[in-house]
This record gives C-alpha cells, structure tokens and sequence, in this order.
C-alpha cells in the first residue's frame, strides 16, 4: 500500500514538472508580445529581466522581415526609375568629364539586373543588421558595466533588439510610402535639409539620415531598458546609452560620406 502510494505520488510529480518548466520558459516567437511592447515598453523590459532564456528572436525575425521587404520595394523602383532615364547622378557630376557621365550612365544600365538589384542589396543590408546589433550591443554592455550596472550580456542582447523594433516600423512606412508615390525615398531622415554638395555638407547629411522619430523612439527604449535591466540611475543610464549611440552615428555617417565618395569612381568602371 505505501509503494503504490510511493508511485502514484511520483507520477504526479513527473506529470507537473513539464508543466512548470515550460511556464518559466519564455516562448521564442509570439506575435502578441511585439504589441505589447509597444504600448508598455517597462512591463516588457521588467520580463525581460527576469528571464533566463534569451527572448530576441521575434524582434530580429521582424526586423529582418521588414528590411527584406524595403529592399525589393525599393529596389523595383530604382529599376524602373533607371529604365525611364531617371538615375541619381552623383553630387559633383557638373564637373565630370563628358566621357566618365557616358561611362557612369552605361555602368548605371549594367547593374539593372535582379542581383546588382536585390540580391546584393539585401545580403548586406542583412549582413549589416545581424552584425550591427551584437557589436552595438557589446558597446552598450560595456558602457553599463563601467557605469555600475550589472546586467547580463544575454539580457542585453534581447534589449537591444526589442528596443530596434520601431526601426521596423519605420521600414514599413517607408515601403507604405513608396508603394502610394511610386518612387523611392530620395532624403530619408532630416537628410532633405541638406543641399550643398561640399564634403562637410555630405558628411552632415549622412549623419541627418539617420536622425528622426523612430531614432529618437529607439534612444528613448534602450535607456529606459538599461535602466531597469541593469539597475542604473536615469542619468548614468541616458549618458551610457548616448555617448555609444553618437559614437556609432558617427561611424556610420563617416562610412556612409566614404562610399558615397567612391561610388561614382566606381561605378564609371565597366562591369
């Protein structure tokens, strides 16, 4: 009578702990929880603490998802664009020689095929999100621990990518927009204040690129994440988060006046 008591309780036992494993394990993908975030970033932020398995899946397959699909929005109108005989010309084009425009323009026709068109652009556009969001996220680890925090790298990592999420949004107003004006957009961000062609000028507009609400959106979340994840005061955590976010801004607008730069010299070379 005591073993068969002994077994039944046991049973009982193996049959609950799947149950409470699985409660306590956060599920990869649930769409619902992108909506929730939205509209209460600090309950999200608060179970993301308290987790132990990692919970970034969802917002990369997102950001992914809209990245690939303004690529091939874009990437169809450029084409179209370039068929019709309206291609961007580089800033300094008046001073081109009437042979390096003849080249740039049948260089222009040599790329309008589907993988100078899409492929490429989305291999890298890809390569540099998957890449971006790691490095960015070491940055800010090591700017929180520096300042006194004690998150976990693990817990940063889906931070950083939940708080990327209104960068998928914006890819989805972005392809909204073009599919209404069939065009692509030609000055993103505060870019369209800028005209002057002049290096300075090209710099500062690859830095204005970068910059409008949904940035804003995107400061505003990993500041108010790193503060309840790694338990720092609002102001360690807002310098933290701002003096790594110029840094890579300037990065990348240095990165972005380069190739833009080099563009035109290469693109005048026949493929």
């Amino acid at each position: 009578m005591i073993q068969s008591c002994l077994l039944i309780h046991k049973i009982t036992v193996m049959n609950d702990t799947p149950s409470l494993t699985a409660t306590s394990v956060p599920r990869r993908f649930e769409l619902k929880r992108v909506f929730a975030f939205l509209f209460q970033p600090r309950k999200e932020f608060e179970r993301i603490a308290a987790e132990e398995a990692s919970s970034w899946q969802m917002p990369m397959l997102l950001l992914s998802l809209a990245l690939i699909l303004r690529l091939i929005v874009s990437g169809y109108f450029q084409s179209r664009a370039a068929s019709m005989g309206q291609v961007p010309l580089p800033p300094d084009w008046q001073w081109w020689t009437p042979e390096m425009q003849n080249n740039y323009m049948q260089a222009i026709q040599q790329t309008q095929n589907p993988v100078f068109v899409y492929i490429i652009p989305i291999v890298m556009g890809l390569f540099g999100l998957w890449l971006g969001w790691p490095v960015l996220t070491g940055l800010l680890h090591l700017t929180s621990t520096l300042f006194g925090g004690r998150g976990k790298m693990g817990i940063a990592l889906s931070l950083v990518a939940w708080a990327s999420i209104p960068f998928a949004l914006r890819d989805l107003l972005r392809v909204a927009f073009m599919l209404m004006v069939g065009r692509t957009i030609s000055s993103p961000g505060l870019s369209g204040f800028i005209t002057a062609t002049g290096p300075g000028m090209l710099f500062l507009g690859q830095i204005l690129a970068n910059v409008d609400i949904f940035s804003l959106w995107h400061i505003f979340l990993l500041i108010l994440g790193f503060r309840l994840t790694d338990n720092l005061p609002a102001v360690k955590a807002a310098v933290g988060v701002l003096i790594v976010l110029t840094l890579t801004l300037l990065a990348q607008a240095g990165l972005g006046t380069l190739a833009l730069r080099l563009s035109g010299l290469m693109v005048t070379r026949q493929f």
